[in-house]
């Protein structure tokens, strides 16, 4: 005999019932560093997969840690109910490195709670991500009305590396009929949001050389250009004087479904008074399916070390978020090509890639994100989700999709505009996570019931 599947009611009990101990245990792993970049100590990135290895196993599920050449990640698996769909749920236990500790308000691997939020490295990017697919499994107990593969990454924020090794070794466990990412963001604080489309990114590296070695800044100067100089130069020519990129070849498009008023992007986004925003069209056009280029740091001297000599080389990094149907490839070598050709006063450039990853559209219908939506709705308390396209990139998405074509794939999030995540004094809006939480179990409910029509 089929065990009924909970009520709304008996979800919204449960829910609030595991919450205290969920936010302890979010908690407990936003105390652990565990950072997967080079040069950090990955044995809390080891530390980091027991804890969640440990807390699947609190859920009942069959848990085991796994790699393929690079950091851990953790599977953990519970077998459906006959006749019942089975979901995965992705999330990462890596986080960013925390940048320069003194422009946090405390300390990031110390969780603080300020103003209804809780502070913390990884509190939003990804740990809640984790704990609330916890949540969710733990509101059910032992009448979870689905299968479950939960997906628990190690090494998401340093680019997922080892991650498609991982998805094909063990393919078969992670068969599903449904994939739940919840590694994006919620429109904003009270509104709820599906993820529909993701940017894809490629990060590179331009180094301009003019001189074999440094020379004298009085003797040559106004006749030698300085690599500095000429670096400043060639990455000007990166965007037009409406701030659109200005790299030919690369895709782009109008047509986001939301709007965005400036006034509260711009206090989103921390704006200083008198900054205008860049670009042409559509905030959300601008955002999610145009390309965006950053220089994100540049190597040459520091302004209290620099020695009055003409700096013979100069490297930048530069971050061009691509638009949905973009092929990252072919960015990089439009991209590559642009540099090279406008060459300032016959500097030698090269070009070298960092990585890649490729943007992707979501087809959101289909019985499966009705759930989500009707799932997301009830937490919210009749407020309807909203579909937004992301301007950053989960490249592994595509990777999803290539792999389990049949699967629906919902990509979700803890995060709200006012996170902060990868940035100084992330955070966690705790009366959202409490919704997302609600909302994860009402969508394995929901799930249930159309895996059981269909």
């Amino acid at each position: 005999m089929t065990t009924p599947i909970l009520s709304e009611s008996e979800v919204r009990a449960a829910v609030e019932r595991e919450l205290p101990g969920v936010r302890a245990d979010l908690e407990r792993l936003v105390r652990i560093p565990g950072i997967a970049f080079e040069g950090f100590d990955h044995s809390h990135v080891e530390r980091s997969a027991g804890a969640v290895a440990e807390l699947l196993r609190g859920c009942g599920l069959d848990t085991r840690i796994v790699r393929s050449g690079g950091q851990p990640a953790v599977i953990g698996t519970k077998a459906a109910p006959p006749g019942a769909p089975t979901v995965l749920m992705y999330a990462h236990h890596d986080v960013q490195p925390v940048g320069d500790l003194s422009l946090w308000e405390s300390d990031p691997f110390e969780p603080v709670e300020r103003d209804g939020r809780l502070y913390g490295r990884g509190a939003a990017d990804d740990k809640a991500g984790i704990m609330a697919h916890v949540a969710a499994l733990r509101a059910f107990g032992d009448r979870l009305p689905v299968g479950v593969v939960l997906f628990i990454e190690g090494e998401e924020e340093y680019g997922s590396d080892s991650l498609e090794r991982l998805l094909a070794e063990h393919r078969d466990d992670l068969a599903s009929d449904v994939i739940v990412i919840a590694d994006s963001t919620n429109w904003d604080v009270g509104v709820p949001a599906l993820t529909t489309s993701l940017r894809g990114v490629v990060n590179c590296f331009v180094e301009v050389r003019t001189l074999d070695h440094a020379v004298h800044s009085g003797m040559f100067g106004g006749a030698v250009p300085d690599a500095l100089t000429a670096l400043v130069k060639l990455l000007a020519t990166l965007h037009d004087e409406a701030g659109d990129v200005a790299v030919d070849g690369l895709v782009g498009r109008e047509g986001a479904s939301v709007d965005y008023p400036e006034d509260r992007f711009r206090a989103e986004a921390g704006l200083v008074d008198g900054a205008e925003l860049f670009g042409t069209g559509r905030i959300t056009d601008r955002l999610w399916t145009k390309p965006a280029l950053a220089i994100l740091g540049l190597d040459a001297p520091a302004t209290g070390e620099a020695p009055n000599a003409l700096v013979p080389s100069a490297k930048a990094k530069l971050s061009v978020r691509l638009a949905p149907g973009e092929d990252p490839k072919k960015a990089y070598a439009a991209l590559a090509a642009h540099l090279e050709r406008h060459a300032p006063w016959g500097a030698q450039v090269s070009v070298t890639l960092e990585h890649d990853g490729a943007p992707c559209v979501i087809d959101a219908s289909g019985p499966m994100f009705d759930a989500a939506r009707s799932a997301f709705k009830a937490a919210w308390d009749g407020t309807d989700p909203v579909d937004i396209g992301v301007g950053g990139s989960i490249p592994f998405i595509a990777t999803f999709q290539e792999m389990f074509p049949q699967a629906a794939i919902l990509v979700t999030g803890v995060e709200d505009p006012h996170a902060r995540a990868h940035g100084p004094n992330e955070s966690l809006h705790l009366g959202e996570f409490a919704r997302v939480c609600l909302a994860e179990a009402l969508l394995l409910a929901r799930v249930a019931e159309a895996g059981n029509r269909a």
